[in-house]
């Protein structure tokens, strides 16, 4: 496999002047890292000052195939010279043979393109309301601690109460529910209920996996009630647990589940490599139910979007990436926990699939207890100061996200990173 040539670093250190431009002109929504990153090559990327730093963070599970690829530039350039756009109105085979793709990976059905997951999700909750709107049925279970994206809907539908301060009243028509608890979705049921949106895999609240009997349990309770199951697979999905979509992983090889189907399924992140690009899927026989005129976007769907994200996908099928992200993945796994009974002050447990990895801190860190900042946030500045980058999950969560080609001497020397910082923390 080539991995990108690194680009040539700037010499001018404009980290300051890029913060104030950012302070005077950028409405302050994120609470961000210091860092001012100028350009990456593969798992690595470069702040202004030309610092060096190991990429586990993949751009909250965005940069699927690393940084400055060049295949992804190819398709970027080759696309870009034939047609960038011409709206919905019209056919082009990139999104043509999009489709195609993502149906072959899920099941029968159809798919909608858009631009993000937080759209992709917007798309779920249209399609439960029209098949449930001739019975008057609009209303979605969601899971606590779950997150569905920043639109008034998403933070409806997300089940965490900081994401909707000021914002209220929410969108009707959501109710939140305990998860992996079957009997708490059952008796949430109510005349208005017409689906259940989880993620298989909840992801920013702390790599929590669905059970494999909640899953079939709510395929089953969906059957039995006339309900919808819907998947939100924006941050684990595209193969970044070592299959397609995170739910397949969980339940591969279990008794039970071989016909296991959701009814629709969010993606984005991963699926453009760095592009902005989202979609949902519907399987029949539902996928007909937003008929011509009930939905659409300008730009979802582009050519120039949706040849990169065939690129995208034929590199992963091609280089066995799938297979790459299990193995090493679980490979990491297997070494973060062993540092976690090594360093127990600082490193509690570790869970997760594939390239999508979450280590829980341990309880009232010693050196952390000066500072108001969360561990989460205090564990990554440290990550920081040695040369990696992680994503804060949640209060004491650290998330690893890397490029699916990560290698592994990479994972090797991202191990030894953080085997460093925890060992530090250890000794305070």
């Amino acid at each position: 496999m080539k991995e990108a040539t690194s680009p040539v670093p700037i010499v001018r250190n404009d980290t300051q002047a890029i913060h104030q431009l950012y302070a005077q002109n950028v409405i302050p929504s994120y609470g961000r890292f210091d860092l001012a990153l100028s350009h990456g090559a593969g798992a690595r990327v470069w702040d202004m000052g030309g610092r060096q730093y190991l990429d586990l963070a993949g751009g909250i599970a965005v940069c699927s195939l690393g940084h400055a690829n060049p295949e992804i530039t190819r398709a970027l350039v080759e696309q870009s010279q034939r047609l960038l756009h011409v709206s919905n109105l019209y056919y082009t085979e990139p999104q043509a043979r999009l489709a195609e793709k993502l149906v072959k990976n899920l099941g029968p059905g159809k798919v909608f393109f858009c631009n993000s997951g937080a759209e992709a999700n917007e798309g779920l909750y249209k399609v439960a309301r029209k098949f449930g709107n001739a019975e008057g049925r609009f209303e979605i279970l969601t899971a606590l601690n779950s997150f569905h994206g920043r639109t008034l809907a998403g933070i409806s539908a997300t089940g965490q109460e900081k994401v909707k301060k000021g914002f209220e009243p929410m969108v009707s028509g959501f109710r939140h529910i305990p998860f992996n608890d079957l009997e708490a979705a059952r008796n949430a049921l109510s005349p208005a209920t017409v689906a259940i949106l989880i993620e298989p895999i909840q992801g920013e609240t702390g790599i929590t996996p669905a059970t494999v009997d909640y899953l079939l349990g709510l395929r089953q309770l969906c059957d039995d009630h006339k309900l919808l199951l819907l998947l939100d697979e924006v941050q684990g999905g595209i193969f970044r647990t070592g299959k397609f979509a995170s739910y397949q992983r969980i339940l591969e090889s279990e008794a039970g589940a071989a016909g296991f189907m959701p009814d629709a399924v969010s993606l984005a992140k991963s699926l453009g490599g760095g592009f902005p690009i989202g979609a949902f899927w519907v399987r029949e026989p539902y996928s007909n139910l937003l008929s011509a005129g009930t939905h659409g976007t300008t730009f979802g769907g582009n050519p120039l979007g949706a040849a990169v994200a065939l690129r995208v996908l034929e590199v992963i099928e091609r280089d066995n990436l799938a297979d790459r992200a299990r193995q090493l993945g679980e490979w990491m796994k297997s070494k973060l926990l062993a540092l976690c009974g090594e360093f127990p002050t600082v490193l509690k447990t570790v869970r997760g699939y594939g390239m999508m990895i979450g280590i829980e801190l341990a309880d009232n860190i010693q050196a952390f207890s000066g500072s108001e900042k969360t561990a989460s946030i205090q564990f990554i500045n440290k990550l920081h100061d040695a040369g990696v980058m992680a994503v804060p999950s949640g209060a004491n969560i650290i998330r690893l996200l890397p490029p699916l080609n990560l290698s592994e001497s990479e994972a090797d020397e991202g191990l030894r990173l953080i085997r460093s910082v925890a060992q530090s923390l250890s000794q305070q």
